[in-house]
């Protein structure tokens, strides 16, 4: 790799303070509980809907009789899979066209439930709230899932789960129907979910999907419930889900969107100021069409020509102020946001707000049998560049047509592993950039995961960039490795990463800031779990002053004293940290 310069090294060590604890450590490592058997999680036959439902949060239609039944008997957090204080209901069935599913939650205390309107989507505030959630694999391949949550006024939020890269995805929106309401013996939910926005394999007469129905339960302590026992020492999640079996015959129609656009402008201008008339412009018309096409069940379609995107909602304002880094905004853009988790990867090669203004885009994403495949090209009117180095970046915007396409692959190893090649690459006039490389993931136990990704590029810049930014006359090239090791079991987390970019890395089509870097981290972190009715539910704790907290009152404390040296300019600066972090919630309405 070319990395001849050492800038930038963190370390954070972290080794469990009490001195006679030490010799339990080989104990923990292993991550037992002693003489602890969970049951194997449930498998449920659904059935078809007897009759027609009606998304109303009134669970009286015939076929609300006879549904599959599945019972949330566990506490999975605080409590290590003890009895679930309330008892919730989660129903389910489907018809042709629809997957159904509702919940009856009883509540001892229904006066206590916490419901608020909100946005969608709004996780930082819905998670205050009661709700219920359900997941869905319907690949059963243990590596991706939909989510989707609803609290007990109906509010919605859904995303999409990876395993693989360990994050829950909320900017995926989908469209699908649900209503609550509380009742006197606690609240109901009902939700139903169109074939037509999820993926699944095409061609089986029975299905089977992996599916979890959990519930939050704020009290003093938040409980969550679960349809099936949560082994701590199992670091994978999808894995340890129920399986639904049936949907014989289902599929997502025809599944084709069309959504024409026509947008208009006029510009007036007046020849002198202020005595001159005004003379009117002429109309220039824009019009433009997004379409969508489910070729199969497994296999979508996406194309736009001229696309508008004025209904997409406003980013929220950022301060640029004193900020060496370019800012990162989310994504909003449906076009975009359709199989975005088919090209995620560790370091961030592919970001598609770099695509400002498309003349036209058409992309493909996927999963036939054990292979994933993502592909989309676009012609951009607007070249949007960042230049990044190891002290802050830069960003500029050239009004200049840009050809761009994105090719993701990625095969199933095993039962849970997988390998994948990426493509990215980037052409205008007197200017390319191509990026390619290969990544991983593999399950090396119940409990250990071992991910990777390395990335090569080429770039050549105009004349003009070169001398507007100081970059390198001739075409140069790099490359960028992640590595990261992670150990999760009941009584010890522990992991490493390890990352370095070299000084010239580029990848236009992504949103990698900085670079002339190299990283590693270490943490190891054994933990405790109280017992029921202990002052704490989970206490972490670490040396040199790191430690964390969860106790009642939802309350959560942690602080990390972390060593950090940066070598910039032939000088090493001391970069240590000292974070303190609180919050609980004291009463029903409020958190702090």
């Amino acid at each position: 790799m070319n990395l001849k310069l050492f800038k930038s090294m963190s370390l954070t060590l972290a080794v469990f303070l009490p001195f006679h604890f030490l010799g339990l450590l080989p104990r923990l490592y292993c991550g037992e509980k002693p003489g602890e058997k969970y049951p194997q999680a449930k498998n449920y036959t659904v059935q078809k809907a007897v009759s027609r439902i009606k998304i109303d949060g009134v669970l009286d239609e015939e076929a609300w009789k006879y549904p599959e039944k599945i019972e949330l008997p566990f506490e999975w957090m605080p409590g290590d899979n003890i009895p679930a204080p309330a008892r919730t209901e989660c129903l389910v069935t489907y018809d042709q066209s629809k997957l159904y599913v509702a919940f009856r939650c009883f509540d001892p205390e229904p006066g206590k439930i916490r419901a608020h309107f909100m946005d969608r989507d709004s996780i930082d505030t819905f998670i205050q709230d009661d709700y219920v959630s359900f997941v869905i694999d319907t690949f059963n391949d243990q590596r991706r899932a939909f989510e989707f949550r609803v609290n007990p006024l109906g509010v919605q939020v859904d995303g999409v789960l990876s395993e693989l890269e360990g994050y829950e995805d909320f900017s995926w929106d989908t469209i699908w129907a649900s209503v609550g309401r509380i009742t006197s013996f606690g609240y109901v939910v009902e939700a139903a979910i169109p074939f037509n926005q999820l993926r699944f394999p095409k061609g089986k007469a029975v299905r089977t999907w992996g599916f979890e129905a959990n519930r939050s339960y704020p009290r003093i302590d938040r409980h969550r419930l679960l349809s099936h026992v949560r082994d701590r020492n199992k670091s994978c999640l999808l894995c340890q889900m129920n399986k639904l079996t049936g949907f014989p015959g289902i599929s997502p129609g025809k599944n084709l969107e069309f959504d024409p656009t026509v947008t208009a402008s006029r510009t007036d201008k007046r020849d002198n100021f202020p005595p001159g008339e005004l003379d009117a412009g002429k109309i220039k018309p824009e019009p433009g069409i997004t379409a969508h096409w489910g070729i199969s069940p497994n296999l979508t379609l996406n194309a736009a020509v001229n696309p508008d995107f004025s209904q997409v909602e406003a980013d929220a304002a950022q301060l640029e102020v004193n900020t060496r880094f370019a800012l990162r905004y989310p994504e909003k853009r449906p076009f975009f946001l359709e199989g975005a988790d088919f090209f995620v990867t560790r370091l961030e090669a592919v970001f598609t707000r770099t695509i400002y203004d498309p003349l036209w885009g058409a992309k493909i994403t996927g999963k036939p049998g054990k292979n994933a495949v993502g592909l989309f090209v676009t012609r951009d009117r607007t070249n949007n560049l960042l230049f990044p180095s190891n002290q802050g970046s830069a960003v500029l915007s050239l009004e200049s047509d840009v050809f761009g396409g994105v090719f993701r692959y990625r095969r199933d190893v095993g039962k849970s592993s997988t390998l994948g090649l990426l493509y990215t690459g980037r052409a205008a006039e007197d200017y390319y950039n191509h990026a390619a490389g290969v990544d991983g993931f593999f399950r090396l136990s119940k409990s250990s995961t071992l991910s990777f990704q390395y990335l090569l590029f080429r770039i050549d810049y105009t004349d003009t960039i070169v001398q507007a930014y100081d970059q390198q006359q001739d075409p140069f090239d790099g490359d960028a490795l992640s590595a990261y090791f992670l150990h999760r079991s009941r009584h010890l987390i522990f992991h490493l990463k390890y990352e370095a970019l070299s000084p010239g890395f580029r990848a236009d089509s992504g949103f990698i800031p900085r670079v002339d870097t190299k990283e590693m981290e270490i943490k190891i972190n054994p933990v405790l779990w109280g017992k029921e009715g202990s002052w704490f539910d989970r206490l972490g704790v670490m040396v040199l002053l790191a430690a964390s907290y969860t106790g009642p009152l939802q309350s959560y404390f942690e602080t990390d004293f972390s060593f950090q040296k940066e070598f910039f300019n032939g000088i090493t600066y001391d970069l240590n940290r000292l974070v303190f972090y609180l919050e609980m919630k004291p009463a029903r309405g409020g958190a702090f």
